[in-house]
């Protein structure tokens, strides 16, 4: 047998009783968040349906929990290792009570929240001395909606709050006839719509550069497994690249109908809604500038000390930042 053959066979031989790339038991990933319907969670889902984390060796675990504020005190906690759409307001509180959580990415860039009134209401200006429900006094939805009415001539004191932590509530206040106006989320604000009720507008309208959503993780999880979570960010991305596809639409739309239960037509509105104004930040970096305004919302609510930077919130060696 020739040389060369008898090379090749033995190169060919060692090929195949090599071991694959990530070789080994999968690591496994505990990943905390509110509600499997929420559309906030699709990409990871896109990552998860396409085979994208166990391409990258990493095996979900996926704990739902019934607040934001839940899951970051249990990402603080070290019982999750990443909360992937976490809302910006409650990682930055933590920090600054010096939780070992950080911010790795921005998730979502504006707030995808309208305001819907009473069918009678056509225009902000109408909502003076009208009760709009809000998520809390000291809830960055009362920025949201401060920074809506503003410019149409409404300070505080023209018009009334009251308060429901969550959009289901909200809305049933405002089904309910108990308040004129309320700030909803997909999928509320298109039921409302549909219902007949005014949509007088979107806060990302108002707010383009307040990032609402951000993908957090817990620090002391994250020193241990730098790789981890490196593989774990590629995989979130390609699950971004993948929704912002347009050619895959009817797939990423079947996805979330399977995962949500929420029927085909209110499935597409939320898709044509995120989609279409570009709410999932496509890069995974984090703009200091844009957190920076969250900061200061927070600051304008009394939550956050002159003091605090949006350095603090981030995670050297694996947070891209951008200005």
């Amino acid at each position: 047998m020739p040389n060369s053959l008898l090379k090749g066979i033995v190169v060919a031989a060692a090929v195949a009783l090599s071991p694959p790339l990530h070789a080994g038991a999968a690591d496994v990933v505990s990943v905390g968040s509110v509600d499997a319907t929420s559309a906030n969670l699709w990409p990871f889902h896109i990552a998860v349906k396409n085979g994208y984390f166990d391409a990258a060796n990493i095996k979900i675990d996926l704990v739902f929990a019934q607040s934001n504020a839940s899951v970051i005190q249990q990402l603080a906690a070290g019982s999750y290792a990443v909360a992937p759409t976490a809302g910006m307001v409650d990682p930055i509180r933590a920090i600054d009570k010096g939780a070992p959580v950080a911010l790795v990415r921005i998730v979502i860039q504006s707030p995808p929240y309208a305001l819907l009134a009473k069918p009678e209401i056509k225009t902000i200006e109408d909502l003076k001395g009208k009760t709009i429900i809000i998520g809390g006094a000291k809830d960055i939805t009362r920025i949201f909606t401060e920074r809506m009415l503003e410019p149409h001539g409404l300070k505080s004191g023209d018009y009334d709050y009251v308060f429901a932590g969550a959009t289901s509530a909200r809305f049933s206040a405002l089904k309910s006839g108990a308040v004129d106006a309320a700030l909803l989320t997909m999928p509320f604000n298109f039921f409302a719509e549909t219902a007949g009720y005014t949509n007088l507008g979107f806060t990302f309208e108002y707010l383009p550069d307040m990032p609402f959503a951000g993908m957090a993780v817990n620090r002391d999880w994250a020193a241990a497994n730098g790789d981890v979570l490196k593989r774990f960010l590629d995989a979130y991305n390609k699950g971004v690249a993948f929704f912002d596809d347009p050619n895959n639409r009817e797939d990423v739309v079947k996805l979330q109908m399977e995962v949500s239960k929420i029927d085909r037509d209110d499935v597409e509105k939320a898709y044509a809604f995120l989609h279409d104004k570009n709410l999932f930040e496509p890069t995974g970096k984090v703009s200091k500038r844009k957190v920076g305004s969250v900061i200061d919302a927070l600051r304008d609510l009394g939550d956050l000390p002159l003091g605090f930077t949006v350095d603090r919130l981030l995670l050297p060696g694996v947070t891209q930042i951008s200005e």
